[in-house]
């Protein structure tokens, strides 16, 4: 992604050789590219992406915000965290034999990237074949690989009709941006199709819920120099706008947002789809988290215990059965969970109930469930869960959807149905109590 940003004029000349000379220096020559995004001293010295990097772009008919997620197992939540908030998928796959293989082979990393961004919404996917001048521009092998992802990604539920394969070399620029370098010659004797940039600029932005209240879940809070308390994320629905009150749930607190910024330039109100950065005063900073909701005082955000969820059981070895411990994820937050009841298996297609209070979940079965979540601790004196912001999947179809993950595999995905048990907010009992006194 660092080298289609230079080829953009994204990053500038003295940033690129200094990330050059800096990579050299600590023996990763061969990262280079990869430094305009993995800034972090960790991330450098380890040569693996470990969070979620923000930059943009423009293309003739598109202003792109690139959301560059970690790749490695260890980071799969930082990954969910990224997918997310994003509306389309850029894959960049190895094409050098025997690396495609470990990361599409079962367990891989291919493979759950892709139905982690199917089921966080995701339905437009670009499939970068990289690294192809290592194996001499091989037309076989690009064909080889896009045969055994396209049926793959068929299966995951992407539409064919969306879904895009290209090949490239992105250590040499080759069709990032054109194929007009000696590099590129082997390449256009039997590719004449799109460059990357060209299939950026043909992706369409799925329809906004702008008319919905606002719902921000915040993905990163840092304190800002001069401008209060910074959080940011993407506004999942509705319009927040400079000077307005928002609630910050879980929690009784509010806020008054100062400033607005979208792609490092100040705005007065920013809508549905945008990642933003909001500079927040009046509330300590202590009050606001990653995984927390701002949304208007007048319509906030259910906050849920228990709730039920359509889901879609992943490629699992062991079943899945009431009384299940496993990790929730919704956005930035996970917390622990328990599959509190196997209420039905249903028909994929249909939705129709198959059989109802099964025993077991197998692999490819789709089902009501209801999911309840557990305190961080299962030692120790008993207590309560803390709730988490969620909306059915019908009202806010990005606010509804969830992830679930055990033993550090993913095993399955859906969105909520029906919040069950909602956490009644003090405030309400405090004017409650002011109404009687």
């Amino acid at each position: 992604m660092g080298r289609l940003l230079y080829e953009l004029g994204r990053v500038d000349e003295k940033t690129r050789v200094a990330n050059e000379r800096g990579s050299s220096k600590a023996g990763k020559s061969s990262f280079s590219w990869a430094w305009e995004l993995d800034g972090t001293v960790e991330e450098r010295e380890r040569g693996i992406t470990m969070d979620i990097a923000l930059q943009s772009l423009s293309t003739p008919r598109r202003q792109i915000t690139i959301l560059d997620a970690p790749g490695h197992k260890d980071f799969i939540p930082n990954m969910i965290s990224g997918a997310a908030q994003a509306d389309c998928a850029l894959l960049v796959v190895d094409a050098i034999t025997g690396e495609f293989e470990a990361g599409f082979d079962r367990g891989g990393q291919t493979r759950e990237h892709l139905l982690l961004v199917r089921s966080l919404g995701v339905s437009q996917v670009i499939v970068a074949v990289n690294k192809l001048d290592q194996v001499n521009w091989d037309q076989s092998r690009f064909e080889e690989i896009c045969g055994l992802l396209r049926v793959f990604l068929v299966q995951s539920g992407f539409p064919s009709s969306k879904t895009s394969f290209i090949p490239v070399s992105a250590m040499l620029g080759v069709n990032l941006v054109n194929r007009i370098n000696a590099d590129a010659a082997v390449l256009s004797k039997w590719y004449d199709g799109p460059t990357l940039v060209d299939l950026l600029d043909e992706l369409e932005p799925p329809t906004r819920e702008i008319a919905s209240p606002l719902r921000l879940p915040i993905s990163n809070v840092f304190k800002g120099q001069s401008s209060g308390t910074g959080v940011t994320g993407r506004i999942c629905g509705g319009v927040v706008q400079v000077g307005e009150r928002l609630r910050v749930l879980p929690g009784d607190e509010s806020a008054i947002v100062r400033l607005i910024d979208v792609e490092e330039q100040s705005v007065p109100w920013a809508a549905a789809g945008t990642n933003v950065t909001l500079y927040l005063t009046s509330i300590d900073p202590i009050h606001l988290s990653i995984g927390s909701v701002l949304c208007p005082p007048s319509d906030i955000v259910p906050l849920a215990t228990v709730f039920t969820a359509r889901i879609i059981v992943f490629d699992i070895q062991l079943p899945i059965t009431t009384g299940a411990s496993i990790e929730l994820f919704h956005h930035s937050r996970d917390v622990p969970a328990t599959i509190s009841k196997l209420i039905a298996t249903l028909d994929r297609a249909s939705g129709v109930v198959t059989k109802q209070n099964p025993r077991v979940l197998t692999k490819g079965t789709s089902a009501e469930v209801e999911i309840s979540l557990r305190a961080g601790t299962l030692s120790g004196p008993a207590l309560s869960a803390r709730p988490i912001p969620l909306e059915a999947f019908s009202v806010n179809k990005d606010m509804g959807r969830i992830l679930v993950r055990r033993g550090g595999e993913t095993i399955s995905a859906g969105k909520s149905l029906i919040i069950v048990a909602v956490k009644i907010l003090n405030a309400l009992v405090g004017i409650v109590q002011n109404i009687i006194c």
